[in-house]
């Protein structure tokens, strides 16, 4: 099915974040779920997918792209949404292994799937953020910048983002010498500094460059 028609542009602020669950709805999808993942880019840890179902009559004109927001603010939106009367929401992960195994487009992928399994019902429509559908039986429809057009899609992505982060504080005690708690797996320069120093960790992924030329001793 194609994407309701909805205007927007990256310069304007002003968009019915509600568009497309509205018109899917008025087509006879029930419950629309929306689906996005947090993690793709990390050099350690897992990466977490959402689905959340919105239920009618919320106020999600706060819900945005979890990437614009303040570490606080998530979670606070996070603990907003799980608490509204008539979600339903779900999370997947996919550790470091898989990763290296399927490569982080299928698991990024995958974690969705798991995200879409999670879910306490089974949704009528998908909307998931990026240019890749899932091989669901489901009716569903990828948007580039599903985020930022799609409160479910937004919130999927701020429920992913504070579960990932709360993931790889808790790697961080069992792995303190990396630093987890700060960086969450990205490669800053700590990040590199620290994995020069100490090789990687068993939630390293190994597929990734900078990871695998520490593995080979090449630290340029």
């Amino acid at each position: 099915m194609a994407a309701p028609r909805v205007l927007w542009s990256r310069e304007s602020e002003e968009i019915d974040s509600l568009a497309f669950e509205r018109s899917l709805k008025a087509h006879g999808y029930r419950l629309v779920a929306g689906t996005d993942e947090a993690g793709r880019g990390p050099l350690a840890g897992p990466v977490v997918a959402a689905c959340v179902v919105l239920p009618e009559g919320c106020q999600a004109s706060r819900f945005r792209d979890s990437k614009q927001l303040k570490p606080e603010l998530r979670c606070e939106l996070a603990a907003e949404i799980v608490a509204l009367p008539g979600v339903y929401w779900g999370v997947g992960v996919v550790v470091a292994a898989d990763i290296d195994r399927l490569n982080i487009l299928q698991a990024s992928l995958l974690a969705m799937q798991h995200a879409v399994a999670d879910l306490a019902i089974r949704p009528d429509f998908l909307l998931i953020d990026g240019k890749h559908q899932l091989p669901l039986a489901l009716p569903q429809q990828a948007l580039v910048q599903g985020d930022s057009r799609s409160a479910s899609i937004a919130a999927a992505s701020i429920i992913a983002k504070v579960r990932r982060d709360e993931i790889m504080a808790e790697y961080h005690l069992r792995y303190p010498q990396y630093n987890f708690h700060r960086h969450k797996g990205y490669g800053t320069a700590d990040h590199l500094r620290l994995l020069r120093q100490h090789g990687p960790c068993p939630i390293h992924r190994r597929s990734f460059k900078p990871v695998g030329n520490c593995l080979r001793g090449d630290h340029d």
